[in-house]
C-alpha cells in the first residue's frame, strides 16, 4: 500500500471516530456536562482529541519535511519565505519600543517587555498587510499590461 492510500484510510477512521465521540458527548447533555456528572467522559474524549491532534500534527510535519527535502526548489523557496518573515519580525521589533504606561490585562499589569512584543506584533502585521496589498496591486497592473 502506498502512503496516500494509508493516509486516506487513517483520515476516514479519524472522521468516523470523531462523529462517534461527538454523538456520545451530545448524548450526555449540556446539563450533565455543566453539573460535572459526566466530566470523566468528557475528559476522556479530550485526551482522545489531544492524541488525534498530536498524530495529525506529526503526520503533517513528516510529510511536509519529506516533500521539502525531495524537491530542492521548493526547499529554497520555503527557506527564502521563512527568512523574509523573520526579517520582518526583526525589523518590527527594532522599530518599536516598550511603552512605559501602565496597562492592565485581566487585572495584571503588563510589563515593558510584553508591551514591546505587542507593539512589534502590530507593526509586523502592518508591514505584512502592506506587502500583500502592494503584491496584489502589482499583480493586477501586470495583468492589465499583459493583455
Amino acid at each position: 500500500m502506498n502512503t496516500k492510500k494509508l493516509a486516506t484510510i487513517f483520515v476516514g477512521i479519524v472522521g468516523i471516530l470523531s462523529i462517534v465521540f461527538l454523538a456520545m458527548i451530545i448524548g450526555a447533555g449540556d446539563e450533565a456536562i455543566k453539573a460535572g456528572e459526566s466530566s470523566g467522559t468528557v475528559n476522556n474524549f479530550m485526551y482522545v482529541a489531544y492524541a488525534i491532534f498530536l498524530v495529525t500534527l506529526a503526520l503533517v510535519v513528516i510529510f511536509t519535511l519529506k516533500g521539502l527535502f525531495t524537491n530542492t526548489a521548493s526547499l529554497k523557496s520555503t527557506l527564502l519565505g521563512a527568512g523574509a518573515f523573520i526579517i520582518v519580525l526583526v525589523i518590527s521589533y527594532a522599530v518599536t519600543g516598550g511603552d512605559t504606561r501602565d496597562y492592565l490585562y485581566n487585572g495584571i499589569p503588563a510589563t515593558e517587555g510584553e508591551s514591546h512584543m505587542v507593539g512589534a506584533g502590530i507593526v509586523a502585521f502592518y508591514i505584512l498587510m502592506a506587502g500583500s496589498i502592494i503584491a496584489m496591486l502589482l499583480s493586477g497592473v501586470k495583468k492589465l499590461f499583459n493583455k
